[in-house]
């Protein structure tokens, strides 16, 4: 009949297509190549990376997880990556029982990754035991060794945790910190600024999974701000 195209006069490409799509469900049409472009799926941007090096309150301690310390929950609330290094008893000069400081924590957890988006230096809570000088010379130290591996991350040092009432020692920690911040340029937040209390485990030191929370909800608007 006229107007009508055979099958035999479709010729070999045109029955090969046919039989294609009758068997293996092939989605293009005929007199479509099978080389044309498919689609690119739409990549997501990569969630920035804050790495953070702390003690027992940065990687958790009694029945608080490291994924359920604050500095995990700052990272989620801001929809960040989180890569926590430190351990409990350990500070800018302190080594605790695990027999290294925080810079010593950073070049083994962290300093032979890709650079982050952000760097948080969180502690001092153990270094009260120390000289301030001995403190201003380690938090100076780990500050040049960040900042040598990443020159172009940003970084905030967070100052010593205190749920409870803090010893005057502690205010001279934080004090030479903050010292050490306003020197290097780097931003400091200061938690030793309020009162942390109601959401403390019977040490009567670290903050319950609460407390985590309440801690993560302030630093996430800092660092917003």
């Amino acid at each position: 009949m006229r107007g009508l195209v055979s099958r035999r006069s479709q010729g070999p490409a045109a029955a090969l297509l046919t039989i294609c799509a009758l068997i293996s469900g092939c989605t293009y049409a005929i007199g479509e190549s099978a080389a044309d472009p498919v689609p690119t799926p739409v990549m997501q941007k990569a969630a920035p990376v804050m790495m953070v090096v702390g003690d027992s309150f940065t990687v958790g301690s009694g029945p608080v997880p490291a994924w359920g310390s604050y500095a995990s929950e700052t990272a989620r609330l801001l929809r960040w990556q989180p890569v926590i290094a430190g351990a409990g008893g350990t500070g800018y000069v302190n080594r605790g029982r695990v027999g290294r400081n925080f810079q010593e924590s950073f070049e083994a957890e962290l300093a032979w990754r890709p650079a982050p988006d952000l760097v948080v230096l969180s502690g001092g809570h153990n270094d009260r035991r120390w000289t301030t000088l001995k403190v201003r010379q380690a938090a100076s130290s780990l500050l040049w060794a960040v900042r040598g591996r990443w020159p172009e991350t940003r970084i905030v040092m967070l100052g010593p945790l205190w749920m409870g009432k803090p010893p005057p020692k502690a205010f001279a920690v934080r004090d030479a910190l903050a010292e050490v911040a306003e020197r290097e340029g780097v931003h400091f937040v200061d938690p030793m600024r309020r009162r942390w209390t109601g959401h403390v485990l019977p040490d009567g030191v670290h903050p319950t999974a609460a407390g985590h929370r309440e801690l993560a909800r302030w630093l996430a608007e800092k660092l917003k701000s």
